[in-house]
């Protein structure tokens, strides 16, 4: 398994760990530069959107991949977690509605959050 698929592995264990809502990976690699994938979860309140944050923080950090920006975490209405292969975005549930990434990259290929499970 190669190294974002990893690191999209360990967000996904992570995020569900914390319950998170309608988590979604969109493999962008083939449309843009910024990253391999996208992982994306929503929280019902600012509190589980923080501590989804945390839980992504803590796995990734563990298996040793640290994050080169963390942005919104104070206000918790969308933070956004680069770590250059992969980019996590958690939202609160109104937050994600409203930014609707789903939509905007739409040309990424969404990728089940299974696939990440079952592979080794």
């Amino acid at each position: 398994m190669n190294q974002s698929k990893k690191m999209t592995k360990l967000a996904i264990a992570a995020l569900e760990d914390k319950k998170a809502n309608d988590v979604r990976v969109i493999d962008i690699a083939g449309v843009s530069v910024i990253a391999d994938y996208f992982v994306i979860a929503s929280g019902s309140n600012t509190n589980q959107v923080q501590a989804m944050a945390d839980s992504v923080r803590e796995a990734l950090g563990i298996a040793g991949y640290g994050p080169r920006q963390i942005e919104g975490y104070g206000v918790a209405n969308w933070i956004l977690m680069d770590y250059n292969d992969i980019i996590v975005h958690i939202f609160s549930d109104e937050s994600r509605t409203f930014y609707d990434l789903e939509r905007i990259w739409r040309d990424g290929k969404e990728v089940s959050v299974g696939e990440f499970e079952t592979e080794e």
